[in-house]
């Protein structure tokens, strides 16, 4: 059984990314999308990291609901 909380902090982890609140926050301030952009379309992410992003929204599944919440932060920059 996997106990590994989904939370922001896990998600950029998964996703490679440095992880702290600090670091999270660093990088939704410097990368925003526009409301025509999907997420996974977004021309930051590596392959694997859309990879990773469309799977989670497709299966709407342990993922989904913090990659919304990512969706949110990065438009609205916070």
């Amino acid at each position: 059984m996997d106990l590994t909380q989904n939370n922001i902090n896990t998600l950029f982890a998964q996703l490679g990314l440095a992880s702290s609140d600090a670091q999270i926050d660093e990088f939704i301030a410097t990368h925003k999308i526009q409301d025509t952009t999907l997420l996974q379309d977004a021309p930051f992410w590596d392959e694997a990291q859309k990879h990773f992003l469309t799977e989670s929204l497709n299966e709407d599944g342990a993922w989904s609901e913090v990659v919304d919440e990512l969706d949110v932060r990065l438009r609205q920059g916070k």
